[in-house]
């Protein structure tokens, strides 16, 4: 495999590396949700790689896919009103994760292990909520340190392109069913101490049983009070909400 054009010395023998995502699959016997990006790297110029410490940003492009009227509602929270997403809808960070890749020579491939979380208060969590049919898109920032051979046969190290990164597209139901594997698939909203003391104060005044029936209760009781019905006809929800699909 040739140097690059104009390169010299030990610039002829820095490793440049392409990458590219495979599939995405969830990983077995975590402690915690994940899913693993089956990553692969291929030099394209320089030497031989002795190993390579990398930092991987994956980020949700949302304004690269249609959205439908259940998913308005989330996207509405998130970035505002249809008219302001051709500014606001910026990608949504979902990890970044630091892996070292062994020795290699021509190309090699790896899982990259990205956690799922229930958190409700991160963006990412509320839009995997909403966005639960299709593909969603996602971009993959490659960052690091490349430690490779030198002319002399020492050891040398540089550092990856600045523009080194990879798309692919996820189905949007992996997430909830690595999520759903995990805790007989509950979520989980973090509440004040004075919060949680008045949910539990009104399960055991109503002799309820569980969390579940608690606080159907009391939005139950809540809709009663407000008059508002159980479900709302399509005729009801924000204009937004309605009609054809929109595009960004």
């Amino acid at each position: 495999m040739s140097a690059p054009r104009g390169a010299t010395g030990a610039e002829a023998d820095v490793p440049a590396l392409d990458f590219a995502v495979s599939g995405v699959r969830p990983m077995e016997d975590m402690a915690v949700p994940t899913l693993a990006f089956r990553i692969s790297v291929r030099r394209t110029g320089g030497g031989h790689v002795r190993s390579v410490s990398l930092n991987t940003a994956v980020r949700i492009a949302v304004a690269r896919r249609r959205y439908d009227t259940a998913d308005r509602l989330v996207m509405a929270r998130l970035f505002g009103q249809p008219e302001q997403w051709a500014t606001s809808m910026r990608p949504l960070t979902w990890a970044r994760v630091t892996t070292v890749i062994p020795p290699f020579d021509n190309e090699t491939e790896f899982d990259l292990p990205v956690p799922c979380t229930r958190d409700s208060e991160l963006a990412v969590t509320s839009y995997f909520h909403g966005v639960r049919d299709g593909e969603v898109p996602l971009e993959l920032l490659f960052s690091g340190t490349v430690f490779h051979d030198g002319p002399d046969g020492r050891l040398r190290t540089a550092q990856i392109s600045w523009d080194k990164e990879a798309t692919c597209r996820m189905t949007a139901g992996l997430w909830q069913e690595v999520l759903g594997r995990y805790g007989s698939g509950t979520s989980w909203v973090p509440l004040s101490p004075e919060a949680h003391d008045a949910l539990i104060a009104h399960r055991n005044r109503h002799a309820l049983s569980g969390w579940d029936e608690t606080v159907t209760d009391l939005l139950a009781r809540a809709q009663h009070t407000a008059g508002v019905p159980a479900e709302r006809d399509e005729q009801d929800q924000p204009d937004f909400v309605r009609g054809a699909a929109w595009t960004p």
